[in-house]
């Protein structure tokens, strides 16, 4: 037999550490602007959110009105702060947002991804929360569009005999 060294997991230890260097975990830095405040934009179906997240007490603007009288309904406004109750942060960043697009569920959808976004940026150390959370994630479902020969995007005309 040719060369039939016996060799230990020890021995190769050495070559290891040389041949691959362990790849570097990637560092996620704070991005304000001159203003101090971290920006992002957020999107659900199709409406598109733009937000600012700066330290403050605790006020949330959309589109020039506070959140609670644009999104009437509860649901959407515990929506609009699941990203802020998950990070443990109520009451300490005022955030504005101007949204446009869509419908009023759409658009809380996209506010609370362009707040996610917005508080990594501010903080990169609650990256893992929120995205463990999933509101980093962009939830790419939107409405199938129409075909031709249907009456929707699937559903068929009436079938009738006569």
């Amino acid at each position: 037999m040719p060369n039939t060294e016996v060799r230990t997991l020890d021995d190769l230890g050495p070559l290891k550490g040389d041949a691959v260097a362990a790849p570097q975990a990637r560092v996620y830095e704070q991005k304000l602007d001159a203003k101090g405040r971290a920006y992002a934009t957020g999107k659900r179906k199709d409406a598109v959110a733009r937000v600012w997240v700066k330290q403050g007490p605790g006020k949330i603007t959309v589109n020039g009105k506070d959140h609670a009288a644009y999104f009437a309904r509860p649901v959407l406004q515990m929506i609009l702060k699941q990203p802020l109750v998950t990070a443990k942060r109520e009451g300490q960043y005022d955030i504005i947002c101007t949204v446009s697009g869509g419908g009023l569920s759409g658009q809380a959808g996209a506010v609370r991804h362009g707040i996610s976004k917005a508080l990594t940026r501010y903080e990169p150390e609650l990256r893992g929360v929120l995205k463990k959370g999933g509101f980093l994630t962009r939830d790419a479902r939107t409405v199938e569009r129409k075909k031709y020969g249907k009456a929707k995007a699937r559903r068929s005309f009436q079938f009738s005999k006569r």
